[in-house]
């Protein structure tokens, strides 16, 4: 995720970093080449594109901004959403670890590490890493690599031990019902990740954006560099930079969970988690947290 301050003047004119700029550069070479190729047409054939009106075009580009603005809000739903599961999976583990507060130090160890080993898991899940690797970080035992679903087998483990303890007489029914709220809230948050990463946007939805944004662009230098010669560049190189950085943006923030630029910062978060966690049973020698590189958390 990109932080940065609210933009400056010189931000708006220079800065690179933290914009869509790198992802749609050769878009806006193609575009200029295209408009250069139009003027030069034009010029040495002046009337060539007399009959193609700049009217449809005016017509066409507010219809399409419409309905890129829609797709773009439902991206940026679906990164929404996916924060506030993150931030419902931070609190989970910090209230289940003040309710562990009267166990002994060994099952409270366990229970914690536990949670470690499930906030890595999904890191690693939702990411397409090595889950059965990430897990065996605060997993003591083996992990079922053949396993479809190795992040909810360590939610089971926490509640097999949860129950063993109900068993024992070490906790009542109704302080293991009140950890049990929390182990189901982490695998509502795990599913709802899932939803999200698992159910892309409509790919029909996309295309169809995407070609008639591109068939726009390419089309309109044609229309303008008859009455604007060399000025054409300018509006054709705003309303490229205005779609294609859209489109582009769109895709970063449809999946929230991944490694672009706009993608939410899940090692962040699952640091906080595992710092959080291992304050609560003492240690003094806490990970450091992850800070913004090049303005970049990841």
């Amino acid at each position: 995720m990109i932080l940065r301050s609210k933009p400056s003047f010189k931000d708006i004119i220079f800065a690179i970093n933290g914009s869509i700029l790198p992802r749609i550069a050769w878009h806006l070479v193609a575009m200029t080449v295209l408009s250069v190729i139009a003027i030069f047409a034009a010029r040495e054939h002046p009337g060539i594109f007399a009959r193609i009106s700049a009217i449809p075009f005016t017509l066409t580009g507010i219809a399409l901004s419409v309905f890129m603005s829609f797709r773009n809000n439902a991206c940026y739903a679906r990164w929404w959403e996916g924060r506030v599961l993150w931030g419902e999976l931070i609190i989970a583990c910090r209230s289940f670890a003040r309710q562990t507060a009267a166990l002994g130090d060994d099952d409270r160890r366990f229970l914690l590490h536990r949670l470690c080993a499930f906030t890595a898991g999904l890191v690693a899940r939702l990411r397409g890493e090595d889950e059965p690797a990430a897990i065996r970080r605060w997993h003591d035992t083996d992990v079922d690599a053949q396993s479809p679903n190795p992040t909810n087998d360590v939610l089971d483990g926490i509640g097999r031990h949860c129950l063993a303890l109900v068993r024992e007489h070490r906790i009542g029914e109704i302080h293991y019902s009140v950890l049990e709220g929390q182990l189901a809230a982490l695998a509502k948050v795990q599913g709802g990740c899932e939803r999200i990463a698992l159910t892309p946007v409509p790919f029909a939805y996309s295309l169809l954006l995407h070609r008639t944004a591109l068939v726009f662009c390419l089309m309109l230098p044609f229309a303008l560099a008859g009455s604007l010669d060399w000025w054409t560049l300018l509006p054709v190189l705003l309303v490229a930079y205005t779609f294609f950085g859209l489109e582009a943006l769109g895709h970063q923030l449809e999946d929230p969970f991944g490694l672009d630029p706009n993608a939410l910062p899940l090692e962040a978060m699952q640091r906080t988690v595992e710092r959080e966690m291992l304050s609560v049973l003492g240690h003094a020698d806490l990970p450091e947290p992850i800070l913004p590189r090049d303005n970049v958390l990841r």
